[in-house]
């Protein structure tokens, strides 16, 4: 492989695959579960926080290590390689692939929004049981989406690389139209501003009841109960909207000096990509209220509000609010059409860079012998063609399966386990090889890292005890990738270099 991307390309392939639909959408249920706006934009920012901690702990990780493979090469080393396998195989199987089917029918999905009268069509329909088996326009162009960029990126690095600096700039500059949008109607306009009203009794508590625009029951802020699993169930979005930036980190072999750009990178673009969410956030507060307006209105986007937009669309009812500020036209319909094309721009940049950073995570497993053998192969292009090609098949299986919805649920929480375990190992690290070389060290050692395992713990034993149906599917999912690991150790026929 050739070293081809710089520090500006590593940062935008850091924020543009964490970029992607979650913060167009994530926003209305994490006001329905927190029901206070001060406490949406904590959520916000304390995923920004814990995020940078984990990217910096991963920084010097990666600065040991400046191999492909990234958090495999990690948790091998510290854990051993049967450890190792079970998070490939958890990336392989939910965690990346998962994603992948999410964000390319997310695409979808917008793209139909030009197309209504393909939306309720059907190619195939099998009734199986219970369970309705349906292909249609919205799994088709998930999978031709997944199968274009997988072809673009098997043509090289380079031709990734401009997709990634195109689509990274362009939904980055959409999002600032958005923020600086409401800046403009907070100065100019400040009496259709909600921002004042969201933010009147910043330390209420609610409970919100999902069928009716009230409050029916109030606790106190110092409740245990409230701040972990209240907390842990809303931040389940935000984390999903602020994850894939450890991406990088599986592409060292093809960085410029990885040992110093990939810290610099993971540090650069989860800064950029944590500003601009809570931006983004407090421009939704200052476009609609968080419960909407009770009382009649012929708007129904100020009536439903962030908590209750329709389909939880909550950027596309930001948006229309713009364009009707500054009398654009219909502004839902244009905000509709504004937010579509936003949302594919957003989409098609995030998925280019999962599948560009993904292959080289399975090609360092399969150069171990823990994978197929085939995808250790480069092609022409010096990219590991197979690995991509394995890739695209498993991730256009999640799309027709019609299951991606519950895959993304599972693999938020055993992405969360595997970083917790990853930065939790920086610190027997320091402890096992105390003398290795260090070229860059995590910055707050050893505040950083504990805290990120603390905060992170809270969150996973918040989900556990909320949503345990989906955290015991995610640790079910993992632990399948253990009697498959005896099935490649056995067959392996070359050693492991990381022992």
């Amino acid at each position: 492989m050739t070293k081809k991307l710089g520090i500006v390309d590593a940062t935008l392939l850091v924020s543009g695959s964490m970029i992607g639909s979650g913060i167009f959408i994530v926003a209305s249920d994490m006001s329905r579960m927190l029901g206070n706006a001060t406490f949406v934009i904590l959520a916000w920012v304390l995923t920004g926080i814990i995020t940078l901690f984990a990217a910096l702990s991963f920084g010097e990780l990666a600065s040991m290590m400046p191999n492909a493979g990234g958090q495999y090469n990690f948790i091998t080393r510290i854990y051993g390689k049967r450890v190792g396998f079970v998070y490939g195989w958890s990336v392989f199987t939910v965690i990346l692939t998962g994603v992948m089917a999410a964000v390319a029918m997310a695409f979808a999905k917008y793209m139909l929004v030009f197309f209504p009268e393909w939306q309720n069509y059907s190619f195939i329909n099998l009734s199986l049981g219970d369970y309705l088996f349906s292909i249609g326009p919205t799994q088709a162009i998930a999978v031709a989406m997944i199968l274009v960029l997988t072809y673009i990126n098997s043509r090289g690095v380079d031709h990734g690389k401009w997709i990634q600096r195109i689509f990274t700039v362009a939904k980055l500059l959409a999002l600032c139209l958005i923020i600086f949008g409401s800046i403009y109607l907070l100065i100019f306009a400040p009496k259709n501003s909600f921002l004042a009203s969201n933010f009147e009794s910043p330390f209420s508590v609610s409970t919100w009841n999902k069928t009716l625009l009230s409050w029916n029951s109030w606790k106190s802020i110092f409740d245990l109960d409230f701040l972990i699993i209240a907390f842990s169930s809303a931040m389940v979005g935000s984390l999903f909207s602020s994850d894939a930036w450890q991406g990088i980190t599986f592409m060292s072999a093809e960085i410029k000096d990885p040992v110093k750009n990939i810290p610099k990178a993971l540090f650069y673009g989860t800064t950029i990509v944590t500003v601009v969410y809570v931006l983004t956030n407090l421009a939704y507060f200052t476009l609609l209220p968080i419960k909407g307006i009770t009382a009649d209105t012929s708007n129904l986007i100020l009536k439903n509000g962030v908590a209750f937009a329709e389909q939880d669309r909550v950027g596309i009812s930001a948006t229309a609010i713009l364009m009707s500020t500054f009398n654009l036209g219909d502004g839902k319909l244009l905000g509709t059409y504004f937010m579509a094309i936003l949302i594919m721009i957003s989409t098609f940049g995030c998925n280019n860079g999962l599948i560009l950073s993904g292959s080289r995570l399975y090609k360092a497993m399969a150069d171990n012998g823990l994978f197929f053998q085939a995808a250790s192969k480069l092609n022409s292009r010096l990219v590991p063609g197979n690995a991509l090609k394995m890739q695209a098949f498993w991730a256009s299986i999640l799309c027709l399966s019609g299951s991606y919805g519950d895959l993304l649920n599972y693999c938020t929480f055993a992405s969360l386990l595997f970083y917790i375990i990853t930065v939790a190992g920086l610190i027997l690290l320091r402890k096992k090889e105390p003398n290795a070389d260090r070229p860059y060290k995590v910055f707050g050692y050893p505040y950083v890292p504990v805290l990120y395992v603390i905060f992170a713990s809270l969150i996973c034993l918040g989900i556990l005890i909320s949503q345990w149906k989906i955290a015991v599917s995610g640790i079910a999912i993992v632990l399948l990738g253990v009697p498959i690991y005896y099935f490649f150790d056995k067959s392996r026929k070359i050693n492991s270099p990381l022992q």
